[in-house]
């Protein structure tokens, strides 16, 4: 059976060349390889068909059959890589902890194992006025964040 680390190890060679970064590797019963990627910028379509091609060329299809998805992380999937937290910096999150608890709010910080959470939230129902709060979180503490999609 073809190894999740085997595939990780050939992916970041590929990745070594850009600015793509890996998200996520899974090799599931017969050998079903899923590689979700992403980047600073923006995925491309080209950037997938590229790194499926190189993982296509460096495993071995005589020896051990497989079945190869490249694709990207999404923009409502969870995030899972801190580099993910980077990349949005700025933008709309919605953050619940492992506790329960949901923090909707401008993502202002990713410093090591820490982010900041800008939130805003009104007094009361009926009144104007608003309060805002900068909310640190730990990533550990963290079951789940998602970017926010507005239109």
């Amino acid at each position: 059976m073809i190894t999740t680390d085997k595939v990780y190890e050939l992916a970041s060679e590929k990745i070594k060349e850009g600015d793509n970064f890996i998200v996520e590797i899974s090799v599931k019963k017969g050998n079903k390889i899923t590689v979700l990627i992403d980047n600073d910028k923006a995925i491309t379509i080209n950037d997938c068909v590229e790194m499926s091609k190189f993982l296509e060329l460096k495993l071995d299809r005589e020896a051990e059959d497989f079945e190869l998805s490249v694709m990207s992380a999404g923009l409502t999937e969870p995030f899972k890589v801190a580099r993910q937290y980077q990349k949005n910096i700025g933008r709309q999150v919605e953050v619940i902890t492992k506790e329960g608890q949901k923090f909707v709010g401008k993502l202002l910080s990713v410093i090591e194992d820490c982010i900041t959470i800008e939130t805003v939230n009104k007094e009361k129902k009926q009144s104007k006025s608003v309060r805002i709060e900068n909310i640190n979180l730990k990533l550990n503490q963290i079951k789940e964040t998602k970017r926010v999609i507005s239109f």
